[in-house]
């Protein structure tokens, strides 16, 4: 339970929304599972940039299962409702089309 406590107390301390935070720990023939609910708009601090933040958590949970003999994972759930919004700028297709149109003369 160490490890459950751990990502709970980490995560707490970097979010907005710390009431929101929830870690279930399952346990099966594979090892530990851990997985993690945050608000929407927290998920930016967990996952940082280029996933850095997750990437270091994942690496300091396996240190943790390691004291304790134990194989852990982490799983960071997408909050429900969230859209995808892609780093770059995405155009119109209309728009295209318009500008093509208008270069044949149609």
């Amino acid at each position: 339970m160490k490890d459950q406590e751990f990502v709970e107390y980490v995560v707490k301390a970097l979010v907005d929304n710390p009431e929101q935070v929830k870690v279930d720990r399952r346990v099966d023939e594979m090892g530990v599972l851990i997985t993690l609910d945050v608000a929407g708009e927290d998920m930016g601090k967990i996952i940082g940039r280029d996933g850095a933040t997750a990437k270091a958590l994942r690496t300091l949970l396996r240190v943790v299962g390691m004291k304790n003999n134990a194989r852990v994972n982490l799983k960071i759930n997408e909050p429900a409702g969230r859209e995808f919004r892609p780093n770059h700028q995405t155009y119109d297709m209309t728009d295209v089309d318009a500008v093509m149109n208008d270069l044949k003369g149609i």
